[in-house]
């Protein structure tokens, strides 16, 4: 199938600055690719560059097989897009801007009340689409932008920072909106928030001054990371019977800590089970386990390793 997105080669200069560095990656359709980086690392320039907002410095890219500097028009019908700071009329009611918006998307009048209902449907708006914009919470304004992205059956959903401002209860919606929402869209979503990306995305790809250090799959709860601290005489042994364990993928000894008889080891499984079997090992070792805890997340290591080793 042809991916629904194709970004060959991207480059975008500002003046002499360097914004966006010879990207390149692509996402099939059905898939949530989260685009993850601090603030400045290239993510809304990439953005507006797959939109045809911004022309490339060099570089091409395709949405569902259109480029979009040469066949504009037919790929920026294709994509449904919320920018971080979307702007929505405070004047209009829901569904009075809803229907505006379908008619600059060139949904057709036939169409266009359908396409509405749908929208409110999906987002859950029924309740407030007589309601003037200007009156509803920030988490409502949300799901109008997204509705109005869809307004026009995208193939591309495309999120800026879609839970940036949201408050805790808002947050948890709109990660519940992207996942149903990815049954029927390919989505793209930045963020510069570790978890929102993890708890959303399927892979993700992770810039840091431009540059894409990585595109990786995101394989929820298929190894979990203990955290062990031990006493015991003799580590290294403790780390052999560690590594012996029918399960334990990885063993990193962390060193003594406290004092020169406890040490800390992080010990990577490939599911929750084997944690009775790692506590087993260490006892059986004549050894005292003081502490097994649950590690972060692999998509906290992955980040910080990456990003850290980039930036030195």
């Amino acid at each position: 199938m042809t991916p629904v997105i194709v970004a060959d080669c991207l480059t975008k200069y500002y003046g002499h600055r360097l914004a966006v560095d010879d990207v390149s990656f692509e996402v099939g359709a059905g898939e949530v690719l989260g685009l993850l980086g601090p603030n400045g690392s290239g993510k809304s320039t990439i953005l507006r560059m797959l939109t045809g907002y911004l022309h490339p410095t060099s570089g091409r890219a395709r949405i569902a097989g259109y480029d979009v500097m040469e066949q504009g028009l037919e790929a920026r019908r294709r994509i449904g897009y919320v920018p971080e700071d979307v702007s929505l009329y405070a004047n209009m009611r829901v569904d009075e801007f809803l229907a505006f918006m379908g008619r600059l998307k060139g949904v057709k009048e036939s169409r266009l009340d359908g396409a509405v209902d749908a929208a409110c449907e999906r987002l859950s708006l029924d309740r407030v689409r007589q309601l003037g914009i200007s009156k509803l919470s920030r988490g409502y304004r949300q799901r109008v932008a997204i509705a109005q992205a869809l307004l026009n059956d995208p193939d591309l959903l495309i999120l800026d920072e879609p839970t940036n401002g949201l408050d805790p209860r808002q947050i948890i919606d709109v990660r519940e909106l992207i996942r149903s929402l990815s049954a029927r869209h390919t989505i793209l979503v930045t963020s510069h928030i570790l978890s929102e990306i993890e708890r959303v995305a399927t892979r993700v790809a992770i810039l840091l001054d431009g540059r894409l250090l990585t595109v990786q799959p995101l394989l929820r709860g298929a190894k979990t990371k203990l955290l062990l601290r031990i006493r015991s005489d003799a580590p290294q042994s403790v780390q052999a019977a560690l590594a012996a364990v029918e399960g334990v993928a990885r063993v990193d000894p962390r060193g003594a800590v406290s004092d020169a008889a406890t040490h800390e080891f992080v010990v990577e499984i490939a599911d929750a089970a084997v944690a009775e079997r790692v506590a087993a090992a260490v006892t059986g070792a004549g050894s005292g386990l003081l502490e097994m805890t649950a590690k972060g997340a692999d998509l906290e290591d992955l980040f910080l390793e990456l990003t850290g080793s980039a930036a030195a």
